[in-house]
């Protein structure tokens, strides 16, 4: 059980900074917006701002998106700064990491598995199936209104898959009933922010799976996009969500792969697997992390050297599957 008191642990505070991952999903954005609008709300006159890499205009109508700072400019130390979705590392957080480093009080609120904890205070809780749902947890229900369950519920069915993945448990289903009981319009924010995709999405989306190679006796796929196609489509990192997904649907895929190339021999990389494989683990070993049955990591090498490495990991755990 979390024992944080937000509004406590933000009592004295004249200047609030909150950020989150690179490449921020829609997790991340709903987290960070949601509790933008909470802080706002139950803090009047305290400075609250939300730095992030530029979120995907699919998320435009969450309450907050247009005070979203891309910039990252030279700021005084920010009296409490957190960090939602990510472990706070240079790495991971951009430039985000300058006012982590300096701010007087830290905070770091997760739900990834490989998170050991960062900052002042840390709640990491892999229990849980999206950090939105942990913010629900923090706050006051009596405090929740449209906008701010907008943006909670869009983070809750983007990290748990419209509420099919896994990581799905009876809370979450409760939870997302209540914030829908706010007047949600639920099924225009499913379509619109996790199904429906560009043309250009459609067409990336359609060459990886024409383009992708079954292996390990069928049971795993993979497929990826180098930076020549991606200039060709002018095609961004955000158009190329839910592609590992689609490559997870196929029958009889216990394992996807999805790389597409940030530099030359460089490969970012994302992973999807059902019940046999942990591809936290695997990311992990390879400087990444994530979620059990979803996680990314950025490797170094040609493509065929990527696969061949992780598919050594891949079949030890599917050997190990089948051994017990």
């Amino acid at each position: 059980m979390m024992k944080l008191d937000l509004l406590e642990e933000c009592k004295d505070a004249e200047r609030i900074g909150i950020s989150g991952h690179v490449r921020p999903d829609g997790d991340c954005v709903g987290s960070c917006l949601g509790l933008w609008q909470y802080l706002v709300k139950c803090l009047p006159g305290v400075k609250v701002q939300v730095y992030l890499e530029k979120p995907a205009d699919i998320f435009r109508e969450i309450k907050g998106f247009g005070e979203i700072d891309s910039s990252y400019p030279e700021e005084e130390p920010f009296d409490v700064f957190i960090v939602l979705d990510s472990v706070a590392e240079a790495g991971r957080i951009g430039d985000a990491w300058k006012y982590f480093q300096t701010a007087k009080k830290t905070i770091n609120i997760d739900h990834h598995i490989s998170n050991p904890g960062s900052g002042h205070i840390s709640e990491v809780h892999p229990e849980v199936g999206s950090t939105s749902e942990l913010i629900y947890d923090l706050i006051d229900p009596d405090r929740l209104d449209r906008e701010l369950a907008t943006a909670l519920y869009v983070g809750m069915i983007h990290d748990t898959g419209v509420f099919q993945y896994s990581n799905t448990t009876p809370a979450t289903l409760e939870k997302g009933a209540k914030l829908i009981s706010h007047g949600v319009d639920f099924p225009r924010l499913i379509q619109e922010t996790f199904y429906q995709k560009t043309y250009v999405q459609a067409q990336i989306m359609g060459r990886t799976l024409m383009e992708s190679i079954r292996f390990l006796d069928e049971s795993c796929i993979v497929s990826a996009i180098d930076k020549k196609t991606l200039e060709f489509y002018h095609a961004e990192p955000k158009d190329l969500d839910g592609i590992v997904n689609q490559l997870r649907n196929i029958e009889g895929i216990e394992c996807a792969i999805f790389m597409y190339q940030t530099n030359v021999l460089e490969y970012k990389v994302s992973l999807r697997s059902g019940e046999k494989v942990n591809v936290a683990d695997i990311a992990a070993y390879f400087g990444g992390g994530g979620h059990a049955r979803a996680a990314g990591c950025t490797m170094s090498g040609t493509f065929h050297d990527c696969v061949n490495n992780l598919s050594l990991h891949i079949e030890k755990q599917l050997k190990r599957w089948n051994e017990t």
